[in-house]
């Protein structure tokens, strides 16, 4: 099994009002020796905005903002900006969060060339009923039963852990997103693809977009893309979440997985165990307790170091050696 050091809480909420309840999952943007956090902040009522810390080095805090950095502004976030994800392809920042309006949960994205000023580009995954998604999803091969679980009666199916990849994929922006109880992928050439007739078209052939599924039982429940997928010489690297329902309720792990890099939806392997699971104390109570949630990354020499939410209520952090990690999934694959 792979070693992982838990590096211990990195930031806790504050009596400031924005962030007085939790702050968790955040985006991770490594620049140089700098790691910027663009961190879900809660405050009363489990509204949510986006708040911003810089680290130096991969655990020290260097500047912590006093106000939110990311507020909503639009109809379809009225309710909350959650769980941001972030990556630079070409010249531009895609920060991509869950927009909330109270009754919706979908993935949304907002660009930056700064990291300062960002433009909300809307709601990128689709809307779709869950009567729509049946209809068209009927002449596919037979589909997880979990999907009529957890879609069923939806005006508007949720649709979250909406992550891009970091560069295009043979030329495409490629993002995955999450419809229970899998991780499904997309891409398009322009975001203004992303039309109704695409839509329907996508989800006629749903079968051929669901990248990963559960497998293993720490994921048994439903998995969920969490850190930006990272590049490697053997494929991609993907640090997703599972779940599985226990007799206490959810427990959300950390695990991971390698994707072929010419199409990633071929899967290379798996680790058949988490890479790391709640087992301290902050991460088993909190606001959701047995949470470890991953949503970024930083490298710094060999060390791989890994945030995640804890409990839904704290930002924590985590460190593997990159090369041992990749040794024991390549390994998996010869087996």
């Amino acid at each position: 099994m792979v070693s992982v050091k838990k590096e211990g809480v990195i930031l806790r909420n504050s009596e400031l009002d924005f962030e007085n309840e939790s702050v968790l999952n955040p985006a991770v943007m490594q620049v140089g020796e700098k790691v910027h956090l663009f961190y879900r902040a809660v405050h009363q009522k489990n509204q949510s905005c986006i708040g911003y810390c810089r680290l130096d080095g991969p655990l020290t805090i260097e500047q912590k903002d006093d106000k939110p950095f990311l507020v909503p502004e639009f109809d379809y976030e009225k309710h909350g900006m959650e769980d941001p994800r972030i990556v630079k392809i070409d010249d531009l920042y895609y920060l991509t969060y869950v927009a909330f309006d109270g009754a919706n949960a979908l993935g949304a994205l907002a660009t930056s060339t700064d990291l300062v000023n960002f433009h909300r580009q809307g709601i990128i995954v689709p809307q779709i009923s869950y009567a729509d998604f049946d209809r068209l999803t009927k002449n596919n091969a037979v589909l997880n039963e979990k999907y009529l679980r957890y879609n069923r009666g939806a005006k508007i199916l949720a649709d979250k852990d909406f992550v891009f990849f970091p560069r295009r994929v043979n030329g495409k922006l490629t993002f995955l997103h999450r419809i229970k109880p899998d991780i499904q992928i997309t891409s398009v050439n322009s975001l203004t693809e992303l039309n109704n007739q695409f839509w329907e078209d996508y989800f006629s052939h749903f079968n051929k977009h669901i990248m990963l599924g559960p497998k293993y039982p720490h994921e048994v429940s439903y998995v969920g893309a969490g850190c930006p997928p990272i590049e490697t010489e053997h494929g991609w690297l993907l640090i997703y979440h599972g779940v599985k329902d226990t007799v206490k309720g959810y427990e959300y792990s950390c695990c991971a997985a390698l994707l072929d890099l010419d199409d990633p939806r071929k899967e290379i392997s798996r680790l058949s165990y988490p890479l790391f699971k709640p087992e301290l104390d902050y991460e088993l109570d909190g606001d959701v307790d047995d949470v470890c949630f991953p949503t970024g990354t930083a490298q710094f020499g060999d060390t791989l170091y890994i945030y995640y939410g804890a409990a839904d209520e704290l930002i924590a952090c985590a460190s593997v050696s990159l090369a041992a990690l990749l040794d024991e999934l390549t390994s998996i694959a010869k087996n």
